[in-house]
């Protein structure tokens, strides 16, 4: 992996490819994707299941290595947050915010002080002391994205965060979502089956192939922020899309 500082670019992935395992017996799930994602964007990954999206996120977290190619993010932080809150349910919602301060050597006091603003940005002031059971599905999402900040990430990696959740709240969560992407200058690469979800939310809309997953699209949203998830605009855009993702999973069944 070659690390190499840019003004713009925060994450660079040029024919990065990853394949499990060797040989014959070898899978291919990214085939040689380049993808650029400069600062304050917020980029959706789209395709279907299996394409690919979620292992590219877990190769730009390094929590897995390319098989080829070049990933760049600058030597810049990243924060990984998944589809479950996995919150620790033995902690308080502060202790599951306080833990990544924790381990970054933060003191008692000043951990506290931070966690209770993080709750405050995603609007959950007063809910320190419950525990994740006492709290919605889309609370619980909420703490997972206070302890995601916590981690003081340049890039925040979302792995169909709302997926489990109902319209509602999904649409509420896009929100504040936006919110705190425009207040903390965030760069958001995230991950998500729901086409409308992703013009909803996106800058650019990124669709890839089935297995091997490959860059087939990139789409600019230029709709004017906020948008609403059922405005013709976006349902426009939305419907285009679909229709090459259509065409795309009809060709890899055929």
């Amino acid at each position: 992996m070659t690390l190499v500082e840019t003004q713009t670019d925060v994450v660079r992935l040029e024919n990065v490819s990853k394949a499990y395992g060797s040989g014959r017996n070898a899978l291919l799930a990214l085939d040689r994707v380049s993808l650029t994602v400069r600062q304050g964007e917020f980029v959706c990954l789209l395709g279907a299941s299996g394409c690919g999206k979620s292992t590219l996120l877990s190769l730009v977290a390094g929590l897995d290595q390319i098989t080829g190619g070049t990933l760049d993010i600058g030597g810049r932080k990243v924060s990984l947050m998944f589809q479950e809150a996995a919150l620790f349910p033995w902690l308080s919602v502060a202790g599951n915010v306080e833990l990544p301060l924790r381990l970054q050597g933060m003191g008692r006091g000043e951990r506290r002080k931070r966690a209770q603003e993080l709750l405050e940005i995603v609007r959950l002031k007063g809910f320190g002391d419950k525990r994740p059971h006492e709290l919605s599905g889309g609370m619980r999402q909420r703490v997972a994205l206070a302890r995601a900040l916590a981690q003081n990430a340049d890039i925040l990696l979302m792995d169909e965060p709302f997926g489990a959740l109902d319209a509602m709240t999904r649409d509420i969560l896009h929100d504040e979502l936006e919110r705190i992407w425009r207040e903390q200058e965030l760069t958001v690469l995230f991950v998500t089956h729901n086409v409308r979800e992703a013009v909803r939310l996106g800058d650019r809309v990124v669709l890839l192939s089935s297995r091997p997953g490959r860059v087939i699209e990139d789409f600019p949203v230029l709709h004017p922020r906020p948008r609403r998830i059922d405005s013709p605009e976006v349902s426009g855009q939305a419907a285009e899309i679909t229709d090459k993702l259509r065409a795309e999973v009809a060709r890899h069944a055929g």
